[in-house]
């Protein structure tokens, strides 16, 4: 797998040309990066609905479920990228029935880990809550909030398998759509369930759950439209459950899930180690730890770009276009990261006050300002290729490049964290960043001369 695409020999495969410009990138990046930057306006939502209950339990319930719920849906969001990859190569290829025949995999994996999240959901409660907060009543909150938000959860895997098909053609407006569809109905839902028919915690769940399953429907329809329209035969059974193409996706899914937990193990290092050198400085990393987060929210718009462009151009076998692409997702990415760079060392200290009252925390932020700022630079390029070797299915050497970047990074914060202590965790960070684009473009060429060796 990855070094062409899946279940297809590279000499059954028809080179497709394409044009690549400025606005085939835009038109992805930035209603992909206006959908992500909806997602604050939803913490922001719940937390002001709770919060006007004055009880202090129910809004640390709320986060921590919040916060738990992120989390394990966070590590499966790979189900998306995956869907974009194989639906961006079936649409450069021009196989309107592959495209369908992937989105109802996806469809049906969505379905199955749904209702497997939904099995786990009792042992999820049982120890979970207890390993985040020894508060009784705050356990009680988490245990009943996530317990309402899970009912959705075939449909949040649904919306992942909708959205990365729609990505994958390219339609990053309807991905915006959707996005808007599924945040707004959030909102509306957790502050008239929550506020006016004071339902509290259990509102703003609801609210969650009703979304997703807004979202999901509306998003079938758009595809449903969309198939109907498409020339050519529908998939029938036997493509959909085609053993080899289902046993490629499984597989695609476990190399970008590894890559995910790897990255997540990186940013608990960052915290953990971070944690040693007291509370203030705990929560200086915590308040500048939204500066990258930010960052990310911008570049991973940009990465969808290059993960749509890099997997039709593989599809389609055409070599120019996968380069156009390499190039102009490039400028765009690192342009962005350096005003946001610049960005936040001029208005960083704005931000810190705004997130936070003490002084002492103010101070230590604004003495490491410079670092956070610093992440949007180091990490462009690895945002970008995460992009181009999802796109492309690349998978397995994305997943390797990724466990040598956490190695350095581990390397990194033993050497430099004794020698000058936070600004040493902070330099680690960033070397990590670094080091990931790095050794994907080291991989790149190879990769792309076996992909597109039939072409040449």
């Amino acid at each position: 797998m990855g070094q062409q695409a899946i279940g297809l020999s590279a000499d059954t495969v028809t080179v497709r040309p394409f044009d690549v410009t400025h606005k085939s990138v835009l038109s992805i990046a930035v209603p992909m990066t206006l959908g992500f930057l909806t997602t604050p306006l939803l913490g922001l939502t719940a937390t002001g609905v709770v919060g006007r209950m004055g009880d202090p339990a129910a809004l640390a319930g709320l986060a921590i479920g919040a916060i738990l719920f992120d989390l394990i849906f966070g590590s499966l969001s790979f189900f998306r990228t995956s869907t974009t990859g194989l639906t961006a190569q079936a649409f450069g290829r021009g196989d309107a029935r592959e495209e369908q025949a992937v989105f109802w995999r996806a469809f049906i994996s969505a379905i199955g880990l749904g209702i497997l999240m939904l099995m786990a959901t009792p042992l999820i409660l049982t120890y979970a809550p207890g390993l985040m907060t020894d508060d009784a009543a705050v356990a009680d909150v988490t245990r009943h909030y996530f317990g309402i938000r899970v009912l959705s959860s075939p449909m949040t895997f649904i919306n992942f398998a909708i959205l990365g098909y729609v990505l994958g053609r390219g339609q990053g407006t309807t991905g915006l759509f959707l996005q808007v569809v599924i945040n707004g109905s959030n909102i509306v839902l957790s502050i008239y369930l929550g506020l006016h028919l004071g339902w509290g915690v259990d509102g703003v769940a609801w609210g969650t759950a009703s979304a997703e399953t807004i979202g999901a429907i509306t998003g079938l329809i758009i595809i449903f439209r969309q198939f109907a329209k498409m020339p050519g035969s529908r998939p029938n059974r036997a493509d959909i459950l085609d053993r080899d193409r289902l046993k490629a996706l499984f597989q695609l899914n476990a190399d970008i899930l590894i890559r995910s937990l790897v990255l997540n193990c990186a940013y608990a290092i960052m915290t953990r180690v971070g944690s040693s050198f007291g509370a203030v400085t705990l929560a200086a990393n915590a308040v500048l730890m939204n500066v990258f987060m930010l960052c990310s929210f911008f570049l991973d718009g940009l990465a969808g770009a290059a993960e749509q462009l890099a997997g039709r151009s593989v599809g389609a076998r055409y070599r120019p276009a996968f380069d156009r692409a390499l190039k102009l997702t490039a400028l765009w990415s690192f342009a962005m990261a350096g005003l946001l760079a610049l960005f936040f060392m001029i208005f960083g200290s704005h931000m810190i006050d705004l997130l936070t009252t003490s002084p002492e925390v103010r101070t230590e932020a604004m003495g490491h300002l410079g670092w956070a700022a610093l992440t949007g630079l180091t990490g462009a390029l690895a945002f970008q290729l995460d992009g181009v070797f999802i796109g492309a299915t690349w998978s397995r050497a994305m997943r390797n490049m990724m466990l040598a970047s956490l190695a350095g990074f581990c390397l990194a914060v033993a050497v430099l964290v004794p020698a000058f202590g936070n600004h040493g965790l902070w330099i680690a960070l960033n070397l990590f960043l670094g080091l990931r684009g790095l050794f994907l473009l080291a991989m790149l060429p190879s990769k792309a001369r076996q992909s597109f060796a039939a072409a040449q």
